[in-house]
């Protein structure tokens, strides 16, 4: 059975009011006008990366597909916006039948992306199409920035694993959407249950302090957890003094201890303390697990430390001081009449202060150098240049209203790994810089 159809008490029956009021007013506004079912192509998009960031990551796009498909305004729904009077009884009836029936196109998930990227594409009618848009853009730019953070995190890391432990710093419904990013951004495990239960990421835990502080010994606590859990647990050591806990461990474990965590001090330091106790102790095998309010400069840091394993919780589930993408949703493209087969027209918002937007439907391309590394995102309207049509980073994700692109949380791991690698080799650089990549845009003179 795939956990994530098991669902959870926390799951909601409808995603129809995890939206601004005024899509809603939009949409009565729209049929009032005869607008509403006027063909047209909405886009995601970020007019910039976080300040110093190198390549964004793709994240959500799975959640997204779950919440385009329980977008459904049940009765207690309908109630609420009559009782509020946010919407006419014209547009209720609307609503009450609302389906998503059109066609999303987009960036899989775990690739990356650079400004101006379409990372996704909703078309439909504009009254189905505007609804979707704060739902979207709220998944996208939450799980995008996580991933992103992760990416770093990872690339840091480079071959230890990282373990995602944020769940008691953030909302808990955030929490379980951050440990997915997470994963797909590269971290090994989460300490989160809920996460582990709806996602099925591996999930991993031992102790904290207050167990030491329970027992009347830190020999007792030890032994206690040795007992439990078995020698290859990991005995947290940083209580009292380190380098009698690390004496204690080994004593009440063996040498075969699976490893021991520290959690507080000057890590680099201590790290080479502890492994060369452990070493003169036997323990040889023994891991070194760090914690303590990492973040990517303070795992690049450690890179040289005898360390296995880092515990990340508070600046992964906050983006690493980016909390969000920055993402858009912008309508580029609109019917002239509602006919079905009426001509799309590009639009876009003209506007000073550098949020101006880029009309017409697009597609996106990523072109490679003579070594196959990708060196610049190309983005454009009308055909595909023939040397990248087999380039084009754009996947299906919803046809006639119906998903055609779920698929296995590891699969967005792996394609992440092989995105990042794709890339040039200053991407993974935590120094400050621009996007790695520049963005290339090609335009045809007329709409699609």
């Amino acid at each position: 059975m795939d956990v994530a159809d098991l669902g959870l008490p926390v799951d909601v029956p409808s995603t129809a009011l995890f939206t601004d009021q005024y899509e809603l007013t939009m949409l009565r506004a729209a049929l009032a006008s005869g607008t509403a079912e006027r063909r047209s192509v909405f886009e995601v998009f970020t007019r910039r990366l976080p300040n110093g960031r190198r390549y964004g990551v793709v994240g959500g796009t799975g959640r997204v597909l779950d919440a385009v498909e329980n977008f459904r305004f049940d009765t207690a729904v309908l109630s609420f916006l009559r009782e509020r009077e946010i919407v006419d009884e014209e547009t209720l009836d609307w609503l009450a039948g609302y389906r998503f029936r059109g066609d999303i196109w987009g960036y899989p998930e775990g690739e990356v992306y650079f400004p101006g990227s379409p990372i996704m594409r909703v078309e439909g009618t504009f009254a189905e199409c505007v609804l979707l848009e704060t739902v979207i853009l709220s998944i996208l730019n939450h799980d995008s920035a996580i991933a992103a953070a992760a990416s770093r995190m990872s690339a840091a890391a480079g071959d230890r694993p990282l373990i995602e432990m944020g769940a008691r710093r953030t909302h808990e419904l955030a929490a379980v959407a951050a440990s997915r990013a997470a994963y797909v951004g590269g971290f090994a495990t989460t300490s989160d249950l809920a996460a582990g239960f709806r996602y099925g990421i591996p999930t991993v835990g031992t102790s904290a302090h207050a167990f030491t502080l329970l027992h009347d010994s830190e020999r007792d606590a030890f032994q206690a957890q040795v007992n439990t859990l078995g020698r290859g647990t990991t005995l947290l050591v940083d209580t009292y003094d380190v380098a009698e806990a690390v004496r204690t461990a080994v004593e009440v474990a063996g040498t075969e201890l699976g490893a021991v965590r520290i959690d507080s001090g000057d890590l680099l330091l201590v790290a080479h303390r502890v492994r060369q106790q452990l070493d003169e102790l036997g323990a040889t095998d023994t891991k070194i697990v760090v914690t303590s309010d990492l973040d990517e400069y303070a795992i690049a840091s450690l890179a040289a430390a005898p360390v296995d394993a880092y515990g990340v919780g508070t600046q992964l589930v906050t983006g690493s001081g980016h909390p969000t993408s920055s993402m858009v949703y912008k309508l580029v493209a609109r019917a002239e009449s509602t006919g079905p087969k009426a001509p799309l027209v590009p639009v876009a918002k003209k506007s000073t202060g550098g949020k101006t937007s880029v009309g017409g439907r697009k597609w996106a391309a990523r072109r490679l150098d003579s070594y196959g590394v990708a060196e610049a995102e190309v983005i454009g309207t009308g055909p595909v240049p023939s040397g990248l049509a087999d380039r084009q980073l754009q996947v299906e994700l919803v046809k006639g209203g119906e998903v055609v692109a779920r698929e296995p949380l590891d699969a967005a791991r792996e394609r992440h790994t092989r995105a990042r690698a794709g890339l040039p080799m200053s991407a993974t650089q935590l120094s400050r810089g621009e996007p790695v990549l520049p963005t290339e845009y090609l335009h045809e003179s007329s709409g699609s």
